[in-house]
């Protein structure tokens, strides 16, 4: 069952939840769709219809940043 939301320590607490806008550390850019509490994530990610992608072997690891925060 996912979670609402998880937090990752390093320099500071950062708190990733479902729908935010995230920075991977590929560079990519995606959507957070669902969050688990195993700190694992399923992220979209891509421009247009003919690009997306959905990545179902990222974790919170992979997150550089929250470039959005959704709202509850």
């Amino acid at each position: 069952m996912p979670a609402s939301s998880v937090y990752i320590k390093r320099d500071e607490m950062m708190e990733i939840k479902e729908f935010d806008i995230v920075l991977l550390k590929d560079g990519m850019i995606g959507s957070v769709m669902e969050v688990f509490p195993n700190d694992s994530l399923t992220i979209d990610v891509g421009s247009s219809p003919e690009d997306w992608e959905t990545l179902y072997d990222k974790t919170v690891d992979d997150v550089e940043k929250v470039l959005h925060t959704s709202k509850e």
